[in-house]
């Protein structure tokens, strides 16, 4: 918008300087030919009158002493102009002697004249008392005629030019007025969309730019009213959910047929975690995309294998860690991170068999990103629409990836699934690199 508005007043104030910087040039012009040809004019009029005075007085006949004197102190003051004088019958008689047949004419119709062109030629005309007719000509050069027309023209050029500036500097300083608010609108904007919502958009600048900033501020307000009630009815609705289900469970230890019962304990665990996913996922996007914590990925995951490793040890299964000789900080909290580990874990355990190899690596990428890869020997993973849609034959509702997922784009990273060199499942999570 700057720069637009910048360019705009540019061509506004470009397309005024020249519709008035052209016409102007052409007057400049016109006055210092007619100032040049008013010159001309004195000059032939003064040669005129000693001309007609010396033969009225038949002191002399032109051209005598006094015209000769006249015309050396005309050409004098006044160079760049040709004189000459002509006698009754049209012939020159002082000055330069230029045959020009014009002055016939001129002695004919008794009228001055002028003739413009490359050159002007002025021609004046005098009767004296004994009725001759003395014919003066006066021509002013291209040097002349011109003369200070480019000089002023080059002045009014320079200070449209300084007009021009003008008007772009204020142009540029306006429409910085009118975009700074509107920049510190949009990082006010990204600040929120990173999950401070308390964050207050400035409300300064133009009217249109207050008004939006204010209803930016009222829907941050509105988001976090939104925010709350969601995390209350998630409250409530984990307290709703697990004493049913709890319940539930203690009907089981009540069946009397064993394989029922089992059965139906399995089925109980089942829904467990299912609704510890769905409560952990609704809880998640008050804090997801927020991008704020950082943590140290080998120590958190240590932890955690270290917490699942007596389960492991149970169900006989090869539990093997490999992690980084330093410490190496991604860009999401040590909680999110610590649900993240316990859910691929899980998912491991859940559907594997007992006994069942299980390989986490942690390494370091070229660009800071941190990756953590799970693989296991079990039977693998279904297609990645069967896992969206939570259709797995295995009972998965697909919950637990998807909490990973968005923890990876959290944390600016990426999740990939496919099959590992050991056979079976391989779950890759990319981690953004920490700011600090």
């Amino acid at each position: 918008m700057r720069r637009r508005l910048t360019l705009l007043v540019a061509a506004i104030t470009s397309a005024v300087v020249l519709a008035l910087l052209i016409p102007l040039a052409l007057l400049l012009r016109t006055l210092a030919e007619d100032r040049a040809i008013a010159a001309a004019a004195s000059a032939s009029q003064t040669l005129l009158t000693v001309a007609v005075a010396t033969a009225d007085g038949h002191d002399a006949t032109p051209p005598g002493p006094a015209v000769n004197a006249q015309l050396a102190e005309l050409v004098r003051t006044r160079p760049g102009v040709v004189l000459s004088l002509y006698g009754p019958d049209g012939s020159p008689v002082a000055g330069v002697a230029i045959r020009d047949p014009h002055v016939q004419e001129v002695i004919k119709t008794k009228q001055n004249s002028t003739r413009r062109g490359t050159s002007a030629v002025v021609y004046s005309m005098a009767v004296a008392d004994d009725g001759d007719a003395f014919v003066s000509r006066a021509e002013v050069g291209e040097p002349l005629l011109h003369q200070g027309a480019a000089r002023a023209v080059a002045i009014v050029a320079g200070l449209a030019l300084v007009v021009l500036v003008v008007a772009v500097l204020a142009a540029d300083r306006l429409g910085r007025r009118i975009t700074a608010p509107l920049y510190d609108l949009a990082a006010a904007a990204d600040r929120m969309r990173e999950g401070p919502l308390d964050e207050r958009v400035p409300q300064r600048g133009p009217r249109e730019v207050v008004a939006l900033a204010s209803a930016l501020n009222r829907l941050a307000a509105r988001i976090r009213q939104l925010l709350a009630s969601e995390r209350d009815a998630v409250a409530d609705l984990s307290h709703r959910l697990r004493t049913p289900v709890t319940a539930l469970r203690l009907d089981t230890e009540f069946v009397d047929d064993p394989e029922v019962a089992e059965r139906m304990r399995v089925h109980v665990t089942q829904l467990e975690r299912t609704i510890d996913a769905i409560v952990h996922d609704a809880r998640r996007p008050s804090r997801s995309g927020q991008a704020s914590g950082s943590c140290d990925v080998g120590r958190v995951v240590a932890e955690r294998v270290a917490f699942w490793s007596a389960l492991a040890e149970d169900q006989g299964r090869p539990l093997r860690l490999a992690l980084p000789d330093r410490p190496l900080r991604a860009r999401l909290d040590a909680a999110d991170l610590a649900d993240v580990v316990d859910v691929l874990i899980d998912n491991v355990f859940e559907h594997t068999d007992d006994g069942t190899p299980v390989e986490i690596w942690v390494v370091p990428r070229a660009d800071g990103a941190v990756v953590l890869t799970v693989e296991d020997a079990g039977p693998g993973l279904p297609s990645i629409d069967v896992i969206t849609r939570g259709t797995s034959n295995k009972g998965s509702t697909g919950l637990g990836l998807d909490i990973v997922r968005r923890a990876a784009l959290a944390s600016s990273g990426s999740l990939e699934l496919g099959r590992s060199r050991l056979g079976g499942a391989l779950v890759r999570l990319v981690l953004g690199r920490a700011d600090t």
